[in-house]
């Protein structure tokens, strides 16, 4: 039987373990793993692997000794409880072996799970799973998790307090990251909120999220778009010393007033602005970006960008004599009294 993507989420967290097998397949196969590690998870509870309720088949070994899975579906435990053999990176060139294993299989057997790349309709491991009234087959598609997988997802780990900005923060985060990076998102953030019984909120999700690669450019960059000229000398005195390359800065500076203009452009207004950002900008940081956006305005925002472009062009031209990172320096005091006009 063929599972729709709803109806594979409630399988997956409730699955029928008087069923002979399921087939997942898809095209990531991080996904693909995840789904199968919820799936055996609520199939065996805790403590599969030590009590060997579980048992893991390699497509490669399959295709050279048959008889592996049908031994495996027979296998009588020590321990009680239901049993499973996984089938992992199978293809259709196996698909007669778990017909054959799937056409023997009585209750009380193992449970049969087979995980595969992208099938089209015409795969025959398709039709077998999705044509036995005792299987089902489940397509995991590189669409982003929906509101409920989400809400599960921090279920798990423990997370039952969710603000209501949180939530969006991380449903935006869910849009941008891999799946594997989610889950390893939502994981941090039920050990960081671990014994705090208040909700989880924006700052809290900020302080999870993964680092953006400009995340060491803040700094100078809000200095600059407050207008806070003075602070601009010592702070670009302490990234030169870290090394900050003076084109990486000006690029930097480039994306943040281009999302500062792209706010303030929006016809919702830059709160509507920053919220279709991509990548998605979090919690006080985004409070703040968008303050800064309603401070410039779209008129002096394109003012600054004008600016940033002349000086990167300035910074890529043979003929530039004068040190890069102060003519980078420079271009961002003007700016900053530009922010005070």
């Amino acid at each position: 039987m063929k599972l729709s993507p709803r109806e594979a989420i409630g399988y997956f967290r409730k699955p029928d373990p008087n069923r002979a097998g399921l087939l997942i397949y898809g095209a990531d196969a991080m996904r693909v793993a995840i789904k199968r590690q919820e799936f055996i998870s609520a199939l065996l509870g805790p403590g599969a692997d030590e009590e060997m309720r579980l048992t893991r088949i390699p497509a490669s070994d399959l295709r050279k000794d048959a008889a592996m899975l049908s031994d495996a579906v027979k296998a009588q435990g020590f321990f009680p409880g239901p049993r499973a053999a996984f089938v992992e990176d199978a293809t259709d060139t196996i698909a007669k072996t778990i017909q054959a294993a799937l056409a023997d299989w009585a209750p009380g057997d193992a449970q049969i799970i087979v995980t595969a790349g992208q099938l089209n309709a015409r795969s025959a491991l398709r039709k077998l799973f999705e044509g036995d009234k005792n299987t089902f087959a489940a397509g995991i598609y590189d669409d982003p998790p929906s509101r409920e997988e989400i809400e599960s997802a921090l279920k798990a780990a423990g997370l039952d307090q969710i603000d209501a900005a949180a939530m969006t923060d991380i449903q935006a985060l869910s849009r941008v990251l891999d799946p594997g990076d989610f889950r390893q998102t939502i994981e941090k953030l039920g050990l960081y909120k671990r014994g705090d019984a208040t909700p989880v909120v924006g700052a809290d999700v900020v302080a999870v999220a993964p680092t953006s690669t400009e995340a060491a450019l803040d700094d100078i960059l809000n200095i600059v778009a407050e207008a806070r000229t003075s602070e601009i000398g010592p702070i670009m005195q302490k990234l030169t010393a870290q090394g900050v390359q003076p084109v990486g800065l000006c690029i930097g500076a480039v994306r943040h007033f281009r999302t500062l203009h792209a706010a303030a452009a929006d016809p919702g207004g830059p709160g509507s602005g920053i919220a279709r950002v991509r990548p998605p900008v979090f919690g006080p940081r985004r409070d703040r970006m968008v303050k800064q956006a309603q401070a410039w305005g779209m008129r002096r925002l394109e003012q600054a960008l004008h600016v940033l472009m002349e000086t990167d062009l300035s910074l890529r031209s043979e003929g530039q004599t004068a040190p890069q990172m102060a003519v980078v320096e420079r271009a961002l005091i003007r700016l900053s009294m530009l922010g005070r006009s």
